[in-house]
């Protein structure tokens, strides 16, 4: 059967391809292995870039399925050219279930250290930042968006490109417009703090920042509350003087005392830290969420977060 898969995939004709493609998704992984030292790859690449988007959807299945658990294989096809024929793909597909599919493909591509330069140098990270905040775009389609870009930004070098990408803005836009106890606002948050702790600069100026990462710490799941937490640490140990005084404003502290108590451990830890970076501020102007009026902290109440935060420390 491996024989004739390759026969078909290397000089038969594109319904044979086909067939060959549909039964490649079929073999075990280790059947799939040895096909891949072939030349394979090359033919599936051509049948990807078929107008026919049945063809289409079956080389995207066989290819994903050559890279899933193989590093050598991941390397072989983005060496091939499969990188641009994607971009291509997500810029003019309007199918989604191939949407779908290319975006899996990316993420496990992205996942080989060895591919992350060469995928950073096309214009992939500028058009998954767009495609993250679609309206159109499934909800899993977005999360293998964003689990691609924060496998490229765990190279310090790609921050930069990644930021001037315009990520950290959509990614605000996500966690603002979706669900805060969802996978999607947990996911998207997650990738901004890794953003935050590489680049704390990149979200000073975008308009609104501030009060979405206030309202993810309190509406959002444990693990999205960590993340809002840790974005907001970053920012404030940056420039501390600067933007302490804005998170105040924005109401930070009912739901950063919540944290402090029953959040994840690490949670806990960095919840305790921003309130020590907070306190100091006396005098500065607090929203009242609910009845919409600005509320200033006095002395004495600055006194009692101290004070409670001197116990959360003990």
């Amino acid at each position: 059967m491996e024989e004739i898969v390759v026969e078909s995939l290397l000089r038969g004709n594109r319904e044979a391809q086909i067939e060959a493609a549909i039964e490649l998704s079929n073999l075990s992984r280790k059947q799939r292995q040895k096909v891949a030292e072939r030349d394979i790859i090359s033919p599936l690449l051509s049948m990807l870039q078929s107008q026919d988007s049945i063809t289409t959807e079956i080389s995207l299945s066989a290819l994903l399925s050559l890279a899933f658990g193989s590093e050598r294989n991941k390397v072989r096809i983005v060496k091939a050219g499969a990188v641009q024929m994607l971009l291509e793909i997500l810029q003019t597909e309007t199918k989604m279930v191939i949407v779908e599919l290319a975006m899996a493909f990316l993420l496990i591509l992205s996942s080989c250290n060895r591919n992350k330069i060469k995928i950073a140098s096309t214009r992939l990270i500028q058009l998954l930042v767009g495609l993250i905040g679609h309206d159109q775009l499934t909800v899993q389609a977005k999360l293998d968006g964003i689990a691609t870009l924060h496998n490229l930004s765990t190279l310090q070098q790609i921050v930069p490109l990644v930021v001037a990408s315009g990520a950290p803005y959509a990614l605000l836009q996500v966690i603002n417009s979706c669900d805060k106890s969802s996978e999607l606002a947990e996911k998207a948050a997650s990738l901004l703090e890794n953003i935050v702790h590489h680049s704390p600069e990149s979200i000073s100026g975008i308009t609104g920042a501030i009060e979405v990462l206030v309202e993810a710490i309190e509406e959002g799941s444990g693990q999205c509350k960590e993340h809002a937490v840790g974005i907001l640490l970053g920012v404030c140990s940056f420039d501390r003087e600067t933007n302490r005084g804005m998170i105040l404003r924005e109401g930070v502290m009912p739901g950063l005392l919540q944290v402090s108590v029953d959040g994840t451990r690490r949670g806990k830890e960095m919840a305790r830290e921003l309130l020590l970076l907070l306190r100091d501020c006396s005098g500065y102007v607090i929203k009242d969420k609910q009845s919409k009026i600005e509320i200033r902290i006095p002395g004495t109440m600055l006194k009692l977060v101290e004070e409670m935060i001197s116990k959360l420390s003990t």
